[in-house]
């Protein structure tokens, strides 16, 4: 089943490690063999966005589909962390985690990462929220004080 893609003006994509720059205008891709590794520069994390416990794993995949000769190195890696991802998250996520091992499993890094973007964004929401929390904490610990 081929890969059809459309790319915004100016839009990377990252095919077998090469990165493709699209031109001012939107084009269409369509990829018709899965030989390739393929992924958008918009679903990419830079090495500062790899900093929470999600973001690192799904950087690792993400280098893992990018850098094939890094696959094997990485592998343990990608597995123990998405293990221990698996025993923090609810009954809501923990099946996209689980999904994401099998396709590393099995070498598929693209859905892989596609499993762990609605995890990434629920950590993100968590995250957030507890910075609120404890914002409101502090002005509560001040008034209280003052």
């Amino acid at each position: 089943m081929p890969l059809k893609l459309t790319l915004k003006p100016d839009e990377r994509l990252v095919i077998n490690g090469c990165v493709i720059k699209n031109s001012n205008k939107r084009q269409t891709l369509t990829i018709e063999s899965r030989a390739a590794d393929v992924v958008r520069g918009k679903d990419l994390l830079g090495p500062e966005d790899a900093n929470t416990p999600v973001s690192r794993v799904y950087y690792l995949i993400q280098t893992a589909l990018i850098q094939s000769e890094l696959r094997e190195k990485l592998m343990p890696q990608i597995q123990q962390q998405l293990g221990v991802l698996a025993t923090v998250f609810g009954t809501n996520h923990v099946g996209h985690i689980f999904n994401a091992a099998n396709y590393v499993s099995q070498s598929d890094y693209y859905r892989a990462l596609s499993e762990l973007r609605p995890v990434l964004a629920h950590e993100k929401i968590l995250l957030e929220s507890s910075v609120r929390r404890a914002a409101a904490a502090r002005e509560a610990h001040t008034a209280a004080s003052g």
